[in-house]
């Protein structure tokens, strides 16, 4: 029972733990509780530790004697970091993934900002140091003449800003010369300006669907509604988008823009900076904390006009926030899989756009099946560009009987002809297998042995040009052996990976530029950077990649993509697998014709009978996803049915399975809840630990929750849960 103590004393604050519930805390002495705002962050004792945590509430009661409680050490703002929209939306982002808000506040928050770095925005103004002028003298950075231009330019000083119009690239080379002290920076408070943004250059013309969907959209700016432009590749949705954007910044509001993947964001922020003259703000993971610190500031300052990111980027503050739009909306990138806090960007993305009153924009050319689910029921309206901008027109699509025609180490004998005459005729050619390293399998021959991974129950990837047997589950490496261990016979790689394709092409198609984009070639911005003005000037005429290639690229002369692999998630027991590959194949589809050429698109297979590809091959994504629809709803899975996954991972499979047969024993789930399980996931054994899961599954989402909501807390009691690392994951994306 809550004991009493003088009027708005305790301070209740949020830490980053994984323990659901606020801690109470005193004010420092000789400071009153109202000197202190909700919302601020403060340094206060925890354990043996010193943390930063954030007041969410004053109260007049604690559990606990006064006389325990301890008392925060510092207040580091005296205006709320967060306040109350903020406070909002991310208490709401707690209550519906049963997360502890401490740690959904720590997700929301830049690193430096969890560390207790001020948030008052400021400019940084870089000069040329002593040992920076003697290099550009004596010729020190003649090998690194982009090190030795932006040196040049700093010799006069200059701010972030001026930097951001010199190079895309430019904090990559500043700091590299920050390294060689030939730099050095300081801050300045900045003055905000509150000019109106200019528009530096006129957009596209519209077509009649596109200005149908600009127009809708418009109309709607000033309160939540939810639109699904769903526009086949090339339809031109980005340019609605920047239509949007103009009218919210005309307007004076700002815009949220996020996207998938790292390696979209420069593409998407390079059109926002050629079309508006504003401040953006980038927010994504390979910003160094710094830069996600000035990044966050900016957005929460509101001089940044346009926020672009990657999933996290739906937490940034924004001020007059006037548009949300998720770009891709059907990718799974925007669910947090790994982690404690497993959040979707996109729903949270709805949430906030709903909670500031204003529209949210989901763009796809294959919309996740609870999108379109939503424009069924209502809660969504479809905006649909069917057609290709300008003299495009939509590719050609084929299927390749591979049980008919000849190969040549994972590529058939059609699309290497096809290939020839694409490039004869002067043309570029996209190859995509969604494997990377050079083959998934070492193979002995002669007595059958496989190279495991000794952590996972999984194979080595062989990686040949780094010279490493790699699992690309849990990271390990070891030496690409000479010899089997087992009986000394010579290995043989079995299957394909981008390596591998690369170098057959390279020899098949010798003295033609070819260029790859996978995790291995492509580790950093930059590097996607180069190898797309590899690709963009016409230099690479030869394209092989992952799933990088498949999401907003625009090459113009790309004519033929050929799809290798098709067949790898036709039979998967996931149920959403279908749907993927059905996304991945019309996504990486839509590279071909882009232009005034006519592209073609040729899909190796095993089953060219499979429903799957037939309805694709006949009927497009339209009809894929309504066959798709009508056997979700018989099976009773999302968008049907609401999910939630008990994992937990332990040393043994015993202590991971006892777990959960423990939260099994404790549920008592109303008629509407079904518990299945627990099983072995998907992959039993993955880095050294074992794997096991209990899902959750009603149709009513209001009683899964009220379940959740009594379940987990006995879940925290369990005595078997300190043995165990287990979490919860609502809406998962993947199940088996």
């Amino acid at each position: 029972m809550d004991k009493p103590v003088s009027p708005a004393t305790v301070l209740r604050v949020a830490l980053d733990t994984p323990l659901r519930r606020l801690f109470d805390y005193l004010p420092p002495e000789d400071v009153p509780v109202s000197a202190l705002p909700i919302g601020a962050r403060v340094h206060l004792p925890f354990g043996r530790r010193q943390l930063v945590g954030t007041i969410l509430a004053h109260a007049q009661t604690s559990e606990l004697p006064l006389a325990r409680l301890k008392r925060i050490t510092e207040l580091i703002d005296t205006e709320p970091l967060l306040d109350e929209p903020s406070r909002q939306f991310l208490s709401w982002a707690s209550e519906y993934y049963h997360h502890p808000i401490g740690e959904v506040i720590a997700a929301a928050l830049p690193r430096m900002l969890r560390e207790g770095a001020p948030a008052l925005a400021a400019l940084t103004h870089w000069r040329v140091t002593p040992a920076g002028e003697t290099a550009l003298v004596d010729g020190t950075l003649r090998c690194a003449p982009k090190q030795r231009e932006l040196l040049q330019r700093l010799v006069p000083g200059a701010s972030s800003l001026d930097l951001a119009e010199f190079s895309p690239t430019w904090r990559a080379l500043l700091r590299k010369l920050a390294e060689l002290q030939y730099v050095a920076s300081h801050e300045e408070p900045l003055a905000l300006q509150n000019d109106a943004p200019v528009r530096r250059v006129e957009g596209l013309t519209l077509g009649s669907e596109q200005q149908a969907a600009f127009a809708a959209i418009r109309t709607a700016l000033g309160a939540f509604a939810s639109f699904l432009l769903d526009g086949v590749t090339g339809s031109g949705k980005t340019e609605v988008y920047l239509r949007v954007i103009e009218d919210v910044l005309g307007r004076g509001q700002r815009a949220l823009v996020l996207v998938p993947e790292i390696g979209l964001t420069p593409q998407l922020v390079s059109r926002l900076r050629e079309r508006f003259d504003t401040v953006l703000a980038p927010l994504h993971s390979a910003l160094t904390d710094r830069e996600r610190l000035l990044a966050w500031r900016d957005a929460r300052s509101g001089r940044a006009r346009i926020i672009v990111g990657t999933r996290s980027a739906v937490f940034a503050p924004v001020p007059d926030l006037g548009v949300i739009i998720v770009d891709e909306e059907h990718d799974a990138s925007f669910k947090q899989h790994e982690g404690g806090f497993r959040y979707s960007a996109r729903d949270l993305a709805i949430v906030r756009a709903q909670q500031s009153g204003v529209p949210v924009v989901l763009g796809s050319a294959t919309p996740a099946l609870e999108s379109l689910y939503n424009v069924a029921v209502g809660k969504a309206t479809r905006l649909a560009l069917p057609q290709r901008a300008g003299a495009a027109s939509k590719p050609t699509l084929s299927l390749l009987d591979l049980r008919a025609h000849a190969q040549h180490r994972g590529l058939s004998a059609p699309l290497l002809l096809a290939m020839e005459k694409h490039l004869a005729d002067g043309n570029q050619v996209l190859i995509f297998i969604n494997r990377r390293g050079y083959a998934p399998t070492l193979l002995c021959s002669a007595c059958g042995w496989i190279a495991p991974c000794h952590a996972c129950d999984a194979r080595l990837t062989v990686h040949r040009a780094a010279g490493t047997l790699t699992c690309h589950h849990c990271g390990a490496q070891e030496p690409l052996p000479a010899s089997c261990p087992r009986c000394g016979h010579a290995l043989h790689p079995v299957g394909q990976g981008t390596e591998r394709i690369e170098e057959v092409l390279s020899k098949r198609f010798a003295g033609v530029p070819l260029v790859r984009f996978d995790r291995d070639s492509v580790q950093h911005p930059d590097d996607l950077e180069a190898a797309l003005l590899r690709v963009n000037s016409g230099e690479a005429r030869i394209l092989v990649g992952t799933q990088m290639l498949t999401k907003g690229h625009h090459f113009p002369q790309v004519t033929l993509v050929g799809v290798l692999n098709a067949d790898q998630s036709l039979f998967s027991a996931d149920f959403r697998a279908a749907e993927r590959l059905a996304q991945t194949i019309v996504q990486v589809a839509g590279r071909a014709g882009r232009a005034a050429k006519p592209g073609e698109v040729l899909i190796q297979t095993e089953y060219p009978q499979h429903p799957l590809l037939q309805n694709l091959l006949t009927r497009g994504y339209d009809g894929f996803a309504q066959v798709a629809l009508t056997e979700r709803a018989e099976a009773r899975w999302p968008p049907y049915a609401r999910l939630a996954l008990l994992r937990s991972s332990a040393k043994t499979t015993e202590q991971a399975h006892g777990f959960l047969e423990q939260a099994r024993a404790l549920a008592q789930p109303p008629p509407h809840v079904k518990l299945l399980g627990p099983v072995p996931a998907s992959m039993a054994r993955r880095a050294g630990r074992h794997h096991a899961q209990l899902l959750a599954e009603s149709a009513d989402r209001a009683a899964l929750h009220r379940f959740l909501a009594i379940w987990l807390p006995q879940l925290d009691a369990l005595p078997e849960a300190r043995a165990v690392r287990w979490s919860l994951d609502v809406d998962p994306q993947e199940v088996f």
